[in-house]
């Protein structure tokens, strides 16, 4: 719980809110926190409350894509290039996995759009092996091929 000092300190009458949103996030955080808790719902700053609620879900959002962009440039890699294979990108294909399926564990709703990450994730998976790899681009599948249960199973080690 706050104490009264922040409050008194930080706490501004109605359409001070989104000048403390621009000058200092953090204490505005906390002083939405303390008006929602004691629901004082008039006085909180509603229009940003939701824009920041509707950008921390597109961030969740963004973080499935990224996860598995890492996971799938890490077996594209372990696929075509098998002389590179080794212990670091064994650990990373491991270590996404993981991350991943805990991603999803704290966000199922995201399991529905599993295919537009993937669509998503593949074209930059693409992008950055190819550049890594120097084979470029067009040595790989245009699409990915290997389902979201392939990618996610520990056994699965494209030959």
């Amino acid at each position: 719980m706050m104490d009264a000092n922040f409050v008194r300190r930080y706490a501004h009458p109605m359409g001070a809110n989104a000048k403390l949103y621009d000058r200092d996030f953090y204490a505005w955080t906390r002083e939405q926190a303390e008006l929602l808790r004691a629901g004082r719902f008039a006085e909180a700053d509603l229009d940003n409350i939701v824009e920041e609620i509707e950008s921390m879900g597109r961030s969740e959002k963004r973080e499935l894509v990224s996860r598995l962009a890492v996971l799938l440039t890490h077996l594209l890699k372990w696929r075509y290039q098998p002389a590179g294979r080794g212990s670091s990108w064994r650990a990373s294909v491991i270590v996404q996995r993981g991350r991943l399926a805990d991603h999803l564990d704290d966000n199922p709703s995201l399991k529905p759009r599993i295919p537009e990450a993937l669509h998503r994730a593949y074209r930059d998976a693409v992008v950055v092996a190819g550049d890594e790899t120097k084979l470029g681009e067009a040595a790989f599948p245009q699409i990915c091929p290997w389902s979201f249960d392939e990618i996610l199973n520990p056994d699965f080690w494209p030959q």
